[in-house]
């Protein structure tokens, strides 16, 4: 930790000085929306140049990794591998992104966000050397790579045991992968997401994210496709890499428990956990056999870390601070095909099993990245909805509230008419779902612009809504006090993380 007079401090107990490195994590911001063209350095040897300025080399070099890749469930699997360490005694550092609220979300010390004043430290410990050492030759790094490079640099310093490492994109060129000697690598489930950058294929995708293999080192997956499968095979057997499928978890070992993270297909990713963790144990010379028995029993520390794992954003239900027994929001970040599939699948699930008396009706809160196909996710989120019998009485589209080009703006003090952005992306959403929902007779010009009381333009269809902001559309949300409103907010973890700061105590 940086002492008065010495690089990298600041007075880390004011709020200016948050803000102040939030306006300097801003100025790395490279594009205001993933749809944008990059015009940035992106080589990724810059990274061991980063690396070397901020004397990260050997701090790394020693540091005991456990490094995580995939499209679906790397935020839960990490989140279970490091609860299940925690719970083993072990000092843990988790890295993993996006953060929904606040950018400390992004770095864990023993399951606990990092503090205010270390987060400052360490931010401005790297800031200042970077600033120092950058010119033309190397600038500074970009947003992702400097949160990664900060993340190694709070774990060094604060020495943990072991590190859990979520790659943020990919992981072949991934500003995590400066990793050389991981102790075990996992890859989640795979499958369409990033497309633009990873590639049109399931084998392509798998080629980037087995990047993260190491020569020798262990690692995990779980059931693939099988073009992706055989892709990881392959790089694999290249490294001399023992690639291994990790069992889905059953849910008898739990001793009559739940896992910590709703959804079925968190057992997939438990399971994986399972075998990352055991594996860190045995390499580190904490378990006799890195086999741990999955078809009979858990040892008592891994179903505690599995059962009290924790994570925002994701299968989360929270109750509306201003009507919390008939407006609930079921929040989960889905964005790729797959994940909206799952996340249905939990909706469908958790509103037939909410035990109020009341009558109830679904809503949909929905925005999602211009680079996403609404054609090919509404009707994965409508068909498994209808196979459970769940259907959505209107959906409801709003741009977010985050912005792409400011890092930690603050909703405390957020009005209604603060956030009135272009909506034609939502509009577009709009007459996607009409036309889904109402085959070929779905037709959004014949929807009408209304005005509410205050005199904010609402456009309406038959079975759906637009808002020019999110704050307007809960404000609609909790004018219905006749029934119980359960609302699913998907397409976005940004949205998942507006609306919590707008409805959460």
């Amino acid at each position: 930790m940086t002492k008065e007079g010495e690089p990298g401090f600041r007075k880390s107990s004011s709020v200016s000085a948050y803000d102040e490195a939030m306006d300097a994590l801003s100025s790395l911001i490279t594009k205001k929306s993933r749809a944008d063209k990059m015009v940035v350095d992106h080589r990724y040897e810059l990274m061991f140049d980063y690396v070397k300025i901020l004397e990260l080399e050997e701090p790394i070099s020693k540091m005991k990794i456990i490094h995580v890749a995939g499209t679906k469930g790397k935020g839960s699997t990490c989140v279970f591998t490091e609860a299940i360490l925690r719970n083993c005694g072990f000092h843990t550092g988790l890295f993993t992104s996006p953060h929904l609220i606040d950018v400390r979300e992004r770095f864990r010390l023993n399951g606990e966000d990092i503090s205010k004043e270390k987060f400052l430290a360490y931010f401005w410990w790297c800031w200042d050397r970077l600033k120092q050492k950058c010119g033309d030759d190397i600038p500074m790094p970009t947003l992702f790579r400097f949160l990664a490079l900060l993340a190694f640099k709070i774990f060094a310093a604060e020495q943990v045991d072991v590190a859990i490492m979520e790659v943020g994109l990919g992981g072949r060129i991934d500003a995590t992968n400066v990793v050389q000697t991981p102790i075990v690598c996992g890859i989640t489930p795979l499958g369409y997401d990033h497309t633009e950058v990873l590639g049109n294929t399931l084998g392509a995708i798998a080629g980037e994210k087995a990047g993260i293999f190491k020569k020798g080192v262990p690692a995990f997956t779980v059931a693939q496709p099988e073009e992706a499968m055989e892709v990881l095979k392959k790089k694999a057997s290249q490294l001399d890499v023992n690639l291994q499928v990790a069992n889905r978890l059953d849910i008898k070992l739990l001793n009559g428990l739940h896992l910590g993270l709703a959804g079925d297909h968190q057992y997939i990713n438990a399971g994986l956990a399972i075998m990352l963790s055991a594996t860190w144990l045995h390499k580190t010379g904490h378990l006799e056999t890195e086999f741990i028995d999955q078809t009979s029993c858990l040892p008592e520390q891994f179903i505690k870390g599995l059962t009290t794992a924790n994570l925002q954003g994701r299968a989360q239900i929270i109750p509306d601070i201003q009507n919390p027994s008939d407006l609930l929001f079921y929040l989960d970040g889905a964005h790729s095909p797959e994940s909206m599939e799952v996340c249905a699948n939990w909706f469908s699930i958790a509103v037939k099993e909410d035990n109020s008396l009341k009558e109830s009706s679904q809503i949909l809160l929905f925005n999602c990245m211009s680079v996403r196909d609404p054609q090919i996710l509404f009707p994965r989120l409508l068909d498994t909805c209808t196979s459970h019998g769940v259907k959505f009485k209107k959906a409801i589209f709003v741009p977010n509230m985050s912005v792409y080009n400011k890092v930690g703006t603050s909703s405390s003090s957020m009005s209604p008419t603060d956030f009135h952005v272009d909506n034609s992306w939502q509009l577009s959403l709009q007459r996607v779902w009409e036309n889904i929902v109402c085959g070929e007779r779905g037709n959004c010009e014949n929807g009408e612009v209304v005005k509410d009381h205050d005199g904010n333009s609402v456009r309406r269809c038959e079975n759906s809504m637009v808002f020019s902001s999110l704050p307007l559309a809960i404000k609609w949300l909790r004018e219905d006090k006749s029934v119980r409103i359960q609302v699913l907010v998907t397409g976005s973890l940004h949205l998942v993380g507006d609306v919590m700061k707008l409805v959460k105590k």
